[in-house]
């Protein structure tokens, strides 16, 4: 065994199964902090997908939405892999692929091919050293891109009139309506109506809310629910959207059919009115639901024909359903609105983007009068003053500890900070950072890559980064957050024994550079990475 050399040694390395270590959080000694506190949501319906099993997943690959729908979920890595290998009639070695990307990348390459595994989107042949796509799936994408599939792959647009001026304002406004009715409910708002049945026992399946029974009057929000409030409005749909498909087999719903439905809308455009007649009975079933979410209007439910609205067809994409949790004003302020003031109406929806001012006191200034964002203010805010069109407020420290109680992180904080940040505080952040690199190229200052940056590059940079909020207050707030999780679990695999310090640092290396290495030791040649990393380095150093 000796003459085999690295291999060899390799087998004689230990590594325990599954353990747990606990890490110390120390502050600024990582930029990929795992919080502890709190349910996570599925950001997108990758995770559902990947927890099919190979049987369904094959067959949601027969609809060419589908597809598309999937490439359009996957990271740009995976997504250039794919389209590689799109046209493609023979495999692909493995050891190609690693030569598509450079050295540093190996992080990104080793996430993509993880997601396309996931998804068995690509195939081992029998050797193991050679990688093709899934027949079904590169068959019908294919047939997307170069417009030979079914004509009614992507719905059958109506050519019937429509008695009613249904058009894209219309659309807005009724999904609108109805998505705040649903979050107008969580946070204990009065409401002329309350959500559907349908929606109350989604709500309380998929614990954003608790109470005896499905009636209005005794459901109560958890600690998930004031999670689900500071999530994009994409994340929020998805979240409904999966625990509707795990309901599919107690309403005798064909789990597939449900999915590739959802897909199909995610890929039609907006404005138009499709017909049902290309739907399954499965599929019929489903609009009434998919009404009361604001993803569909149809006049009634026997009307032959339904529309689409933002929230549905940007399931799939990079746009958000809606720009912020409260489009319009609330309807007393929409019933006095005349003609003339709907006509600025879009105006007023760009301007409620970016409605939060934040000052490095910690004071927070937000332009809105919506009880919805108020209330969802309120988690981690303590407001102090009211107005007509404002509400002032400062962020401490106990503000802070008691949205982390209710499952919420400092991340969300942040991000949703970030996302409702004003416009004018945006603008300032970019003028900045064009400041920063101008003088750090004027003067040949190079940048934690290791050389000048221009203005075209991004900011993801760690020295040219786009600060919208005030630094002290970002890092106050995780640091807030600290006092709580001051020690996280991780479970992976150890790995310890090595004959030499070579060895040891060709694979701590490649698991750094994967990304999957949690701790290392190097004066005891040891190191604990991720559970799903623990396959990646055993197959790196069966390579070597």
């Amino acid at each position: 065994m000796a003459s085999n050399g690295f291999c060899a040694r390799y087998i004689r390395y230990q590594f325990s199964p599954c353990i747990t270590i606990y890490i110390p959080q120390i502050w600024g000694s990582t930029s990929h902090t795992l919080t502890m506190s709190g349910t996570s949501f599925k950001s997108t319906v990758n995770e559902y997908l990947e927890a099919l099993p190979d049987v369904v997943q094959s067959r949601i690959y027969d609809a060419p939405a589908t597809c598309l729908s999937i490439f359009r979920l996957l990271p740009s890595l995976a997504k250039f892999y794919v389209m590689s290998m799109l046209f493609s009639p023979k495999p692909v070695a493995i050891k190609d692929l690693e030569k598509w990307c450079q050295p540093q990348a190996r992080r990104l390459q080793y996430e993509s091919l993880k997601r396309l595994r996931a998804l068995h989107l690509i195939e081992n042949d029998k050797s193991g050293t050679h990688v093709r796509l899934h027949p079904k799936f590169q068959n019908n994408f294919r047939d997307c891109l170069t417009g030979s599939q079914a004509p009614n792959a992507f719905g059958i647009i109506s050519t019937e009139p429509e008695n009613k001026n249904v058009d894209i304002k219309f659309l807005d406004k009724f999904a609108s309506q109805k998505w705040e009715t649903i979050l107008h409910f969580m946070v204990g708002s009065e409401l002329p109506s309350v959500p559907s049945k349908s929606v109350l026992s989604l709500l309380k399946l998929g614990g954003l809310m608790e109470g005896p029974g499905n009636s209005a009057a005794t459901l109560r929000i958890t600690n998930s629910g004031f999670q689900f409030l500071l999530q994009d409005v994409n994340i929020q749909i998805w979240t409904i959207l999966l625990e509707y498909l795990n309901l599919t087999l107690d309403l005798n719903m064909d789990a597939v059919d449900v999915l590739n439905f959802i897909f199909i809308l995610g890929s039609l455009e907006l404005g138009k009115a499709y017909s049902v007649t290309s739907l399954s009975e499965t599929q019929l079933k489903m609009l009434p639901d998919l009404r009361d979410y604001g993803l569909v209007y149809q006049r009634s439910e026997n009307s032959p024909r339904f529309f689409p609205t933002r929230l549905a067809t940007t399931l799939t994409s990079d746009s958000m359903g809606l720009k912020t949790p409260s489009m319009v004003l609330n309807q007393t302020l929409q019933d006095a609105e005349s003609n003339e003031a709907e006509s600025v109406d879009t105006a007023h929806q760009e301007s409620q983007m970016g409605q939060i001012v934040l000052e490095t006191n910690f004071k927070l200034y937000a332009y809105t009068n919506s009880p919805l964002e108020i209330a969802i203010l309120n988690l981690f805010v303590s407001l102090k003053i009211r107005f007509a069109n404002m509400v002032i407020g400062q962020i401490t420290r106990e503000s802070i500890r008691k949205a982390l109680y209710n499952g919420i992180t400092a991340d969300q904080i942040i991000r949703f900070l970030e996302t409702h940040a004003h416009t004018q505080m945006k603008q300032l952040a970019v003028e900045k950072l064009d400041k920063k690199i101008e003088f750090d190229i004027s003067h040949n200052i190079n940048t934690a890559g290791g050389a000048p940056q221009s203005k075209s590059t991004d900011s993801t940079n760690a020295q040219h980064r786009l600060e919208i909020l005030p630094p002290n207050v970002v890092d106050q707030i995780k640091l807030w957050q600290l006092e709580l999780d001051r020690i996280q679990t991780f479970d992976g695999y150890l790995f310890k024994d090595f004959q030499n310090v070579k060895e040891y640092e060709v694979l701590c290396n490649y698991a750094s550079e994967v990304g999957v290495l949690l701790w290392s030791e190097k004066s005891k040649l040891r190191f604990f990475v991720t559970a799903d990393g623990m396959t990646q380095v055993a197959d790196f150093a069966s390579r070597k």
